[in-house]
């Protein structure tokens, strides 16, 4: 256990921090829940656009709600508290050699990352949702984008992280699967056969919106970075 423990600090410090004030800003900037304002509302629209009732809107917004719940909120009020495990920002082992940007260090705990499971988990929700390759690829990739800022910015040990993605990917997958039972009641055609949609009824043209607007997100994100930084 012991040997565990010192390759993953080992892994964090090999990780965490550089010499760039530019990458410093980006990954403040990137692990802003705010930056992401405009994928949710992209996503919100692509969910009112493809779904035929109320009652369908609100049985996806809920489900999606819940893998919040599931994967964030009960690690931030029950396993943080529970677990205790030092962030590596405030570890008295190693916090003196972590590189904090900003003075930012977060709270005290950090088993497991909530940004982890609550992005991955929302990612696996809507992969599945939308059974759309390129749209998984581009979810799974901003998730992996805000993981990636945690342990930039010292918040989280890469243990941390990988235990975050797992039990956001658990609890993407049965959210999903208890929506899917919810929906086959609502409506029982969950096929469609069409150019323009996927064979879960979500139009191609509503998630190249989304993909373009995530994509700008982190445009943004670069130009805010760099106007911070010159």
């Amino acid at each position: 256990m012991e040997t565990i423990i010192q390759f993953d600090q080992q892994l964090l410090l090999m990780l965490n921090g550089s010499d760039s004030l530019f990458v410093d800003q980006l990954a403040v900037i990137l692990t802003n829940a705010r930056t992401w304002i405009p994928l949710y509302i992209a996503l919100f629209y692509m969910v009112l656009r493809c779904n035929n009732s109320v009652s369908q809107v609100l049985l996806v917004l809920g489900a999606a709600g819940l893998c919040v719940v599931l994967a964030g909120t009960i690690d931030d009020t029950i396993v943080k508290p529970l677990v205790a495990r030092w962030r590596p920002t405030h570890d008295p082992q190693i916090g003196i050699l972590v590189d904090v940007v900003n003075d930012y260090r977060g709270g005290n705990y950090g088993f497991f990352s909530a940004h982890a499971a609550n992005t991955f988990s929302l990612a696996v929700f809507f992969s599945l949702l939308t059974r759309n390759r390129i749209l998984s690829y581009f979810l799974i990739g901003w998730s992996l984008v805000n993981c990636w800022t945690r342990i930039y910015l010292g918040m989280h040990y890469p243990s941390d992280i990988a235990a975050g993605l797992l039990w956001g990917m658990i609890s993407g997958a049965l959210v999903y699967t208890g929506y899917r039972r919810a929906y086959t009641r609502l409506s029982p055609k969950l096929h469609f056969i069409s150019s323009q949609y996927t064979k879960t009824g979500y139009g191609l043209a509503d998630i190249t919106l989304t993909i373009n607007v995530m994509t700008a997100s982190v445009i943004y994100a670069i130009l805010r970075a760099l106007t911070m930084t010159y």
